[in-house]
């Protein structure tokens, strides 16, 4: 999600009230691509355990099926804008949900564990897609007096999606007596879990029947008298369509298409600007955010709480997920990117610091004492809650403002597959890291959240209040 100052919109050129419930309804309808890419990437943590014990596999493999998917969202990223370009917009969204039913139902009934693991990289590519397809559209056909808010509805229904398969999950979950493999209608509780994405993909693919291709789509292949009719409907009859289809035009014209070798410049490589993006995507996924997404359910488990306890405590980590983003959402603009950013390493730092010392007091049973275990539960919703009002906005609004429009696309690239490959690093190694040492573990995310404070305060500048063309 991306948050720029607006300047001031000609009246215009502000969205009608007549027309602003179908913007609405268009960018929601856009964004369940957003919700889907939170649901998708985090519905597998209800069936971890349920897959170890289905296929009988040690952590180290276990890990690379759960990661598998994140090749995946890396080649969806890469290939959904060109593909966007050549097609339009809404045949990548049908394309995108039709790889999420076809991902929920392979996934739901596999033969091996090779074919899940490849219904998961199908899966992961419907994700990548649908990261970038989202917020390009919404901002294109958003009005410019409210593309900001209508921009956030992406990432508030990332967060939405990730609680909703929590609630899902451990809904299943008690339908099958708190037994992961217990049996309901034929199958086993978690290929339920992982089936029932095919209703929210299914709403999204017949919602993309219904809302129109983006104007700026429409002008670069012609059409433009299709492209006035949108710009119409969602601007308002007031406006002059042929001096906004003029604008479009000379924008497209003017663009640069940033290509890889800009990026380099002198004996380090990348340019200093491109080595600090990189650096803030990775940091967000050193401190083991994604532990508590895709396996938190297993780490509780892990600890002595029964299944259905675990499962719970992992819906409402998401909720605590969902206030710490609307928390960010508020405060990016009032206070600043560079000061959330170091509340949030702060605060995340002290909350595994916390954690580290509650596993720690692991017993050889595998439970935790009754102190430790409430210091670990409160600790965990701390360190959500940090990271939500912090790097998980905070991250995506820099990289969206803070490189030169020269090179802004082909930089934001390199930054979002560095973010992916971190966030693979993180999830392949967390099963096999927590049998060697829990609490070691831990300690390796805290060092992460403590080393991004002098990397924040050293070398990212604040953007709040600036125009793009001041950028690097």
């Amino acid at each position: 999600m991306t948050s720029t100052a607006q300047p001031a919109v000609p009246e215009g050129r502000k969205a009608q009230p007549e027309h602003l419930g179908h913007v609405i309804f268009i960018t929601a309808a856009a964004a369940m691509g957003g919700f889907l890419f939170g649901y998708d990437s985090s519905v597998i943590n209800g069936a971890v355990e349920a897959i170890r014990g289905r296929y009988e596999v040690g952590s180290a493999i276990l890990a690379q099926v759960i990661a598998i998917a994140l090749i995946g969202c890396a080649i969806g990223a890469a290939t959904a804008g060109r593909i966007a370009d050549r097609i339009g917009r809404i045949r990548v969204m049908q394309i995108a949900a039709v790889l999420f039913i076809i991902s929920a139902v392979g996934s739901a009934l596999p033969f091996a564990l090779w074919d899940l693991a490849m219904w998961r990289v199908l899966g992961g590519i419907a994700i990548g897609m649908a990261s970038v397809i989202g917020p390009a559209y919404i901002a294109e056909v958003s009005p410019p007096a409210y593309r900001g808010r209508l921009g956030s509805f992406q990432q508030a229904a990332i967060v939405v999606g990730i609680a909703i398969s929590q609630l899902v999950n451990w809904g299943i979950l008690n339908l099958a007596d708190g037994n992961q493999r217990g049996k309901l209608a034929g199958f086993e509780a978690w290929q339920w879990m992982l089936g029932v994405m095919v209703v929210p993909a299914l709403v999204y693919g017949l919602l993309s029947f219904v809302i129109p291709e983006s104007p700026r789509f429409l002008i670069s292949v012609g059409k433009v008298a299709k492209a006035k009719k949108v710009l119409a409907d969602v601007e308002g009859e007031a406006v002059d369509l042929d001096a906004r289809v003029a604008e479009i035009e000379e924008a497209m014209h003017r663009e640069h298409k940033s290509k890889f070798t800009d990026l380099f410049g002198g004996r380090r490589g990348f340019l200093p600007i491109v080595w600090v993006g990189i650096g803030l995507s990775v940091f967000q996924q050193l401190v083991g955010i994604n532990v508590a997404f895709y396996y938190s359910s297993t780490l509780w488990q892990s600890v002595g709480i029964d299944p259905s306890s675990s499962f719970f405590y992992s819906f409402t980590t998401s909720i605590i997920n969902i206030i710490g983003t609307v928390i960010a959402m508020i405060f990016v603009d009032r206070i600043g990117r560079r000061p959330l950013a170091l509340i949030g390493s702060a605060g995340m730092a002290v909350a595994l610091a916390l954690e580290a010392w509650a596993f720690s007091a692991k017993t050889a049973a595998g439970t935790l004492p009754s102190t430790e275990g409430t210091v670990a539960l409160i600790a965990a919703h701390g360190f959500v809650l940090f990271f939500a009002l912090s790097w998980g906005v905070v991250v995506w609004v820099f990289l969206g403002e803070m490189f030169p429009n020269r090179i802004r696309a082909a930089a934001l690239g390199v930054a979002a597959s560095a973010q992916w490959i971190a966030n693979w690093a993180i999830t392949a190694s967390f099963p096999s890291l927590s049998d060697w040492n829990l609490s070691g573990t831990y300690v390796i995310y805290m060092f992460f959240a403590l080393l991004s404070i002098p990397f924040v305060l050293k070398f990212v500048k604040e953007t709040k209040g600036k125009a793009l063309e001041e950028m690097g």
